[in-house]
């Protein structure tokens, strides 16, 4: 019985999902009413509606009065977590017992990752993220139902996937295919369509390869790298909609040797691709074919705003607005709006563009300023009214006067923006000034408008991009010639991304049944497969065996994040027959590994420890610097050895392993 829900402060209901049986059970505790003979059910959304009502009345009141809770447990043993973002609260059940509160909890900050990757900055304003409940009933519901699958598909990575277990992406490894299509990413698809004069305004920035989950190569145009967290959550949505299915995708492998390659190559992932070659052999793109093709659209779309994401159309070739951080010199910017190219070149191998949206300028300026008025808000709230003279702010004002003229030229309608900025220069500059609180309200009419700024360029049909964007056939043929250069490998392809590493070690680590190391300063991880299903079996076997070892490997990765949120590095601990181990440290640039320091205890409604919702291991790096200019690199390793190995060889294999998997010769993912 599970279930996860998005209401606003006054019980409003703007999102929900339900297991089966939570819905069953909702429909019997409400029961049906007779209608000329018939049973009659109430409606399932009045229903759930009813049910959560003064529990979010409830905690609404509570928050006032600064005594909120943060979860809570019934007589008959359903887990309620509740978290607020901004003005939406988000609550997550379980009832049958195979969720705890950190499940519930994760859950729930992915779900808020997802619909910040979906909607962007509309996510910081509460009254347009209440665009997620539309008027109209059937389109409302389409919405929904792609939450409600994007939601599933994690859960179900989550349970099945080690990459999603520990949240880092896992690469295949073969160093000779991986340089091939990193040069061919770079060479014959990007730059040929970021050279063509008819792109359309946009550029491809990134390109990478999935077979299933795993990633076979990635090419980045730019300086700014996508992070970790969008990565995963960008697979999650390949996933959604193209969904892998181990035993009609892959082929039956007859010969398992033929997966791994040499011992040797099964740890090393490829050199860079080289630069200094002639790129005059690529076949060049066909100059009377547009890349990016603009076509008119023939039906006006409905009045809301967001009906753009309601479901993904059925043509791959349509792009997708997904907002993602941006990494530039003079800082990070959250959620910045890109189109995501998703093509299926074979079952299971997917190929994803991802390109820079045209005006995308206006959206780190929405942000800059946004950040500014939220930063200036937070002052207001502490009693630093003073600050309002400084001389950030009057940076500010001078900018976003600017701004203004900007937005006026390019024909975007900013007059309640004027308005309310206007009205904000008259309180906040005035020789008198008005009263702190006076001004904080008028710092949330400014986020609010900011925001809307940004929802009418990159999430509206009114906005300056609401041209429909599709594929033209002349990029169909570039990621046809990707099909040719992939099709030898194809099959080795879908049977690697199950065997990606094999036991060929056991000879130097005897006693070792499985492991997990992770790199959080690059965020991939390595692991040995545990794949268990009819047709693919891991080092282990489909048996019994594996499948004990596969649930005990996410018990362990439980377990180690309860203890490291409570400020523990190592964890070892004895469990039948077998000794789990677990290590966290960290390491300058050079490989020399860092003097220990307290790791920060942290409470128990904390966010959740991982990289997709919140990358947690990026405070832990910065706690341990020596100095403001060190790197530091973190990494983890989750070790799995038969009881009767003695301790201390244990503790020897696991500092060998660690060295033998992240040698310098190892190029960080992205």
């Amino acid at each position: 019985m599970k279930c996860l829900l998005i209401a606003s402060e006054s019980a409003e209901m703007l999102f929900y999902w339900t297991d089966s049986e939570f819905q069953q059970n909702i429909q019997k505790q409400y029961g049906a009413s007779q209608e000329e003979g018939h049973e009659v059910f109430p409606a399932f959304e009045d229903s759930i509606s009813t049910l959560f009502a003064p529990i979010i009345i409830s905690f609404s009141t509570m928050v006032t009065e600064a005594d909120s809770y943060t979860s809570f447990t019934t007589e008959n043993n359903h887990i309620y977590v509740l978290h607020q973002f901004d003005e939406c609260l988000y609550i997550a059940v379980n009832g049958d017992g195979e969720e705890k509160e950190e499940d519930l909890r994760r859950k729930i900050y992915v779900m808020n990752k997802m619909i910040e990757v979906l909607f962007g900055m509309v996510t910081l304003s509460g009254n347009l993220l209440r665009k997620l409940r539309a008027r109209d009933t059937e389109q409302r519901l389409r919405l929904w139902k792609h939450l409600q699958s994007l939601l599933e598909t994690y859960s179900h990575l989550q349970e099945n996937d080690q990459s999603f277990l520990v949240e880092a992406v896992e690469r295949l490894i073969h160093p000779t295919l991986c340089e091939q299509c990193i040069e061919f990413l770079e060479r014959r698809l990007v730059q040929q369509i970021n050279s063509s004069v008819e792109r359309g305004g946009e550029e491809v920035l990134h390109a990478f390869i999935l077979v299933h989950t795993k990633l076979l190569a990635f090419y980045s145009r730019n300086a700014s790298i996508l992070s970790t967290s969008d990565l995963l959550a960008l697979i999650i949505m390949a996933q959604n909609m193209y969904p892998s299915n181990v035993d009609v995708d892959d082929p039956s492998p007859e010969d398992i040797d033929s997966t791994s390659g040499s011992g040797h190559e099964s740890f090393y992932t490829p050199e860079p691709s080289p630069t200094d070659k002639d790129s005059s052999s690529s076949k060049p793109v066909r100059g009377s074919t547009p890349v990016f093709e603009f076509v008119d659209p023939d039906i006006q779309m409905a009045e809301d705003s967001l009906s753009t994401l309601e479901v993904y159309p059925p043509d791959p070739a349509t792009p997708h607005k997904v907002f993602l951080e941006v990494s530039q010199k003079d800082g990070l910017y959250p959620m910045m709006p890109h189109s995501m190219y998703c093509l299926k070149l074979w079952p299971g191998i997917t190929l994803v563009l991802l390109t820079k949206f045209p005006h995308s300028g206006v959206a780190m300026s929405v942000y800059t300023f946004w950040e500014a008025f939220a930063k200036l808000e937070k002052r207001l709230n502490e009693g630093q009214g003073g600050s309002t003279r400084g001389q950030p702010m009057h940076e500010v004002r001078s900018k976003l006067d600017k701004f203004l003229k900007t937005l006026a030229l390019n024909g975007i309608q900013s007059s309640q923006l004027q308005n309310v900025w206007t009205e904000f220069k008259n309180r906040a500059f005035s020789r008198g000034g008005p009263g702190f609180s006076r001004l904080i309200l008028w710092c949330k009419n400014m986020k609010t408008q900011l925001c809307g700024i940004y929802r009418q360029c990159f999430l509206s049909d009114s906005g300056p991009d609401d041209t429909p964007r599709h594929l033209s056939p002349g990029l169909r043929e570039r990621a046809q010639t990707m099909v040719e250069q992939l099709m030898d490998w194809k099959d080795f392809l879908l049977v690697k991304s199950k065997r990606n590493i094999t036991m060929v070690y056991l000879e130097d680590f005897p006693g070792l049944v499985h492991f997990i190391c992770v790199d959080r300063s690059s965020g991939q991880m390595i692991a040995p497969s545990l794949s268990i299903t009819e047709r693919t079996t891991s080092e282990l076997g489909k048996g019994p065996v594996a499948q004990y070892i596969k649930n005990k490997m996410w018990s362990l990765v439980s377990t180690t994040r309860h203890y490291l949120q409570k400020g523990y590095s190592t964890l070892t601990l004895r469990d039948g027959d077998f000794y789990f181990c677990y290590f966290l440290w960290f390491e300058n640039e050079t490989g020399f590994k860092l003097e220990a320091k307290d790791i920060p205890i942290m409470p128990d409604d904390s966010a959740p420890i991982g990289m997709l919702a919140q990358n947690h291991y990026k405070l832990l790096r910065y706690y341990n610097k020596n100095h403001p200019g060190e790197t530091v690199k973190c990494y983890e390793l989750l070790t799995v050895h038969l009881g009767v190995i003695p301790t201390e060889i244990i503790l020897q294999h696991c500092r060998q392993l660690a060295s033998k998997l992240w040698e310098p010769s190892r190029n960080p993912l992205l």
